[in-house]
């Protein structure tokens, strides 16, 4: 495998969803309220959540890779990249992109305070890198302790999209706390629903993840039940007309339905598995990615 390649694997472009729309879904509800929109602050936020993803991913292949070596169940949405576990790129390597998303995170946080003059930019990123760093590494390492779920709802499902808006307006305080009633139990259906096919590793080295302590089966009855309370809160909360609410929920209520019908026979290891993984992910970005649009156009 040439660098390159090794590169964007170990980039995991697929998982940039997870952040691009909830940090457009915050901007969405500003513009809402106020028809104004700045391009140039979406742009600083986007690379900003490009930064903070590839700081995610290249620095939980470094925390994990003990764990991953275990790993034979692995998918494209669990168990690392596999990079530094097969060789392509070097921990050095590894240890460099990390600092680098770092400095780069630290850059647009530096812009949007001194350019746009959000004051609370850099400690909403400095944020967003203790977070992870509370997931992954030692001295919290809670992904490993039975709270890294709970801490990835919150980093993808409070702090992305109070800093979408905050970027645009200014002034985090008012924020449209009420839509947090469906996001944050769709994030962590959707973090539970990614740790299932890492379960027998993860139980191997001592990883406490929800799969672990769950077991399976209770797991992926918890991921359902979260994905329908966020479909049935979202048609509540948002303010939209209902035609438009029940357009905007059809597509993550497929994907409930998906997990339904695979839910049988899904263990780690197979396509079966995958699959479920895949609902519960879809319906997670496509619930947070119809609020957003339903917000800047109806």
């Amino acid at each position: 495998m040439n660098k390159l390649k090794a590169w964007i694997l170990a980039s995991r472009p697929a998982s940039q969803s997870y952040i691009f729309f909830p940090l457009l879904l915050g901007q969405a509800v500003h513009y809402s309220r106020t028809g104004r929109f700045d391009w140039a602050v979406f742009v600083l936020l986007h690379l900003y959540g490009l930064f903070i993803q590839l700081f995610i991913v290249y620095a939980n292949d470094r925390a994990d890779i003990e764990c991953d070596r275990l790993n034979t169940t692995y998918t494209i949405f669990s168990g690392g990249s596999r990079t530094l576990v097969d060789g392509f790129i070097s921990l050095r390597e590894n240890y460099a992109a990390v600092l680098w998303m770092v400095v780069l995170n630290v850059l647009v946080g530096i812009l949007l305070t001194v350019v746009y003059g959000r004051e609370l930019a850099l400690p909403l990123v400095v944020l967003s890198l203790g977070l992870l760093w509370m997931y992954s590494f030692s001295p919290v390492r809670l992904s490993y302790r039975g709270g890294g779920e709970l801490l990835q709802m919150l980093g993808v499902g409070v702090v992305l999209p109070v800093f979408g808006y905050y970027g645009q307006a200014g002034d985090a305080g008012r924020f449209a706390w009420g839509l947090l009633a469906f996001i944050l139990p769709g994030q962590l259906a959707c973090a539970m629903a990614t740790a299932l096919p890492d379960e027998p590793s993860d139980r191997a080295s001592g990883k406490r993840t929800s799969a672990v302590l769950l077991g399976q089966e209770a797991s992926k009855i918890v991921i359902m039940c979260l994905n329908a309370a966020a479909l049935v809160v979202f048609l509540l909360v948002m303010n939209t007309a209902p035609t438009f609410r029940i357009a905007g929920a059809a597509l993550p209520a497929l994907c409930l339905a998906g997990m339904v019908r695979l839910r049988s026979g899904a263990v780690p290891g197979t396509r079966r598995l995958a699959q479920f993984v895949t609902c519960a992910i879809g319906a997670t970005v496509l619930l947070t990615a119809a609020a957003a649009f339903l917000l800047f156009f109806c």
